[in-house]
Formats: C-alpha cells, structure tokens, sequence
C-alpha cells in the first residue's frame, strides 16, 4: 500500500539540459491506472531519458526498457493490470523491467494486502509491517538503503544513501533475490532482481540526487 505525497526535499539534481523527449526508443511506462505518475515522467525529462506509454501489447515492441509504476492496494492494481490484458506479454519479457513501488510488489507471488496472488515473477512474499511500538505504519519519510549484491542499477550511489518510502506493505528478505535492504522495525527487501526483473520499495522519482542515478543507470542497463 502506497500514498501520494508531496515532493521531499533531502537533496536536488542540477541539471542544465532541456527536458527529456517523449517518444519510443527509451523507456515504455507500463500504464493500467494504478497512481499517478507525474513524478516519473518529470524526473525522466529531466534526466533527458525518453520514455512512452504502454497501452497494448503491440507498445512493447518500441521501447528497450520498462517500468511498472503503481501505488495503492497491491490486490486492486493487479486486478487493474489483469483487465489490461497484458500481463501475459509482461511474464515474458527479456529486457530490463523496473517495478516501482506497489509495481515492486507487483512482481512478488502473493500479497497480504487483500490475500493477492500477484505476478510472481520474484518468488518472494509482500507482507504488512506489525503494529510496534514506535513505528508508525504506513512507514513514510526516508532511509538508508544498503546493496546487497553487485548491479549496475546501483552503481555511483553510496552504500547507505537515503531514498523516499511510503508503504504499509513490505518485500520480504531474500538471500537470493534481496538486491539491497533497509530496515524499519523489520529488515526487509529495498530492492529486488531476478534476471531482467528489478523492483524498488522506494520512490527513485522523489529520492533526489540518488534516486535519479539510480533511474539513469537503469536507462543503461
């Protein structure tokens, strides 16, 4: 479970160049009406990265790298993206894919947010945070994130840089599929990689600096 916040501010790129062009080639933005994705889309421009919607399954042929956004209940966006149609096309794919958030979590096997079956292209599990003491739920603000295995996605991004969560829902920890962790309450998956399959908790498009590299290095994947 995610919710739409405003922009953070723990850091800025500075960038001099025009905004980015839309257009095939680049990035294809899986769209199946599961949140907003303004910020995306600003942060690509700015980042001069094209990008262009998916609608159909025939979109997927004039791009070379994918995101899946999503926010909200993880149980809802996968009936949103199952009435798509797509999801076959998606299982399929060879080239490198993003989930981002609930889209993260859209990747796993099964969601506790509405007893889902999701995607299961990651075969790890999405479960709720527990009620503690002094960990408020849903976990919002920022943390430190640590890699766990050697990929380019994070590649120049400091080990224990600070990247934007909002989530009632976590990944859990993998020793096979954990790409990075963080911890809140709990430790649990950050990130996550499978083959051409990455999934960020986190909001790269509200991360500032970091997060922004992080979306670069994966437009080069």
């Amino acid at each position: 479970m995610s919710k739409m916040e405003t922009e953070p501010a723990l850091g800025t790129v500075q960038s001099n160049s025009p905004a980015g062009q839309r257009g095939p080639g680049g990035i294809g933005i899986i769209t199946y009406g599961a949140g907003n994705i303004f910020s995306l889309t600003a942060a690509l421009e700015r980042l001069q990265i094209p990008y262009g919607m998916i609608t159909s399954e025939a979109d997927f042929a004039h791009y070379s790298r994918y995101i899946i956004p999503g926010v909200g209940h993880a149980g809802a966006a996968m009936t949103k993206l199952s009435q798509t149609g797509l999801i076959p096309a998606i299982k399929s794919l060879t080239k490198p894919t993003l989930g981002i958030c609930v889209g993260m979590q859209l990747l796993t096997s099964y969601s506790e947010e509405g007893n889902s079956d999701l995607l299961d292209i990651i075969p790890v599990k999405t479960l709720k945070f527990a009620n503690e003491h002094g960990y408020k739920v849903p976990h919002t603000g920022w943390n430190r994130v640590f890699p766990e295995k050697d990929n380019p996605l994070f590649e120049n991004i400091p080990h224990g840089s600070h990247f934007y969560f909002v989530h009632s829902y976590f990944i859990e920890h993998s020793n096979t599929f954990t790409l990075s962790s963080t911890t809140y309450s709990n430790k649990f998956s950050a990130s996550i990689w499978r083959d051409n399959f990455y999934g960020v908790q986190f909001h790269p498009e509200k991360s500032g600096a970091y997060g922004e590299m992080l979306l670069k290095n994966f437009s080069k994947i």
